[in-house]
């Protein structure tokens, strides 16, 4: 069975260090780059994608809300056509320093209060995936599992990858438990471990009540601005390995050759 690793990185702020970012492209399989608007610049978009070449890690855009203040995390109402031009900027930006290094953008993936909201409204997430499949009918987009943003996708038949939440908690609904509760993130790297290996295997989300909701899993998401995100992504890595995973870059997985 495969399985990818995921993690946002670049992410540049007043919020967030990158000084961990070379040694977990050592551990991941592909990179959400910041594109920055919520964070990052592009010296630090040029530096995660030359280290993802060289630990032949695929590269792929993490747009989000032009919100630096709130790393991304503030929710805004933009309409289609501001949604579009905001994703499109992004994408550019990366691809042209991908290029540059001989790269290539391969999957986008958006960030913070972009992706929550698309998540939960459908309308926003038929706008995103109308014009993630215009920048390139061939790209990969990374969505959470059961979301709105999964459904939009596949109803325009593109390139999707599904994926969970290594360090977050789940509603019952499917929804990520909100930042604001305490029970939100999972710190410890033991948990953490047993928490994905439990859903990749039963392909199903584990609630925080206990109840468990099956669904598509193809990518596990470590968040990279986490303490402990170093040990989160190595143990993971490490259990998923042991227990008979393959683990792949998205543009290498089995389901989009």
């Amino acid at each position: 069975m495969e399985i990818n690793i995921n993690c946002d990185l670049g992410e540049k702020s007043k919020f967030h260090s990158i000084k961990n970012d070379p040694k977990l492209l050592s551990i991941v399989n592909s990179a959400n780059v910041a594109c920055g608007y919520h964070a990052g610049d592009e010296a630090t978009m040029d530096m995660v994608i030359k280290i993802s070449k060289q630990n032949g890690v695929s590269i792929g855009a993490h747009p989000s809300f032009n919100d630096p203040e709130n790393f991304g995390r503030k929710r805004i109402n933009l309409n289609s056509s501001e949604i579009k031009k905001l994703i499109f900027a992004q994408y550019e930006v990366l691809q042209k320093i991908a290029q540059k290094n001989n790269e290539n953008v391969t999957h986008i993936k958006p960030h913070g209060a972009l992706n929550n909201m698309a998540c939960e409204d459908l309308e926003l997430a038929n706008t995103l995936a109308r014009t993630i499949k215009e920048i390139n009918k061939d790209i990969i987009y990374l969505v959470p599992t059961g979301s709105k943003m999964e459904i939009a996708a596949k109803t325009l038949n593109m390139k999707i990858a599904c994926e969970i939440f290594a360090d977050r908690n789940y509603e019952d609904d499917g929804n990520l438990v909100s930042r604001k509760n305490s029970k939100a993130l999972i710190i410890d790297p033991e948990q953490a471990k047993k928490h994905v290996l439990n859903m990749v295997k039963n392909q199903a989300l584990n609630c925080l009540s206990g109840k468990q909701i099956p669904c598509e899993i193809d990518s596990v998401c470590i968040h990279g601005d986490n303490e402990s995100s170093l040990l989160t992504a190595t143990s993971i890595r490490d259990n998923l390995v042991d227990n008979g995973l393959s683990l792949k870059p998205l543009n290498k997985l089995k389901k989009f050759k």
